[in-house]
């Protein structure tokens, strides 16, 4: 594995941890999800800068859109929890209650 694979990959598993262990506030866990998906976004740009393939050329543009989707919904998911619970702690929003 040479050391920008390890970079990358720590830096997924750092997300990955962060967002398994530390769930206190909505916010924290979407800033680990971006931070999974930007260390994707680099890994697979510059897995296809390696691979000199036009083919492979669109996939970082495509997973860049795809992050740029999912912190809107994100956001509007943590807009809309905050009004009807008054609050972003995980701990307090139970699904069964509206």
């Amino acid at each position: 594995m040479t050391p920008i694979q390890f970079t990358f990959s720590s830096a997924f598993l750092l997300g990955l941890s962060g967002l398994a262990f530390h769930r206190t506030h909505l916010l924290s866990a979407l800033l680990c999800l971006e931070g999974m998906m930007l260390s994707l976004f680099i890994a697979l740009s510059l897995w296809s800068l390696q691979l000199s393939s036009i083919s492979f050329s669109s996939a970082p543009m495509l997973l860049l859109a795809f992050s740029a989707c999912e912190a809107s919904v994100g956001l509007a998911l943590m807009v809309a929890t905050a009004r009807t619970h008054g609050s972003d702690h995980l701990q307090g929003l139970n699904l069964l209650q509206c």
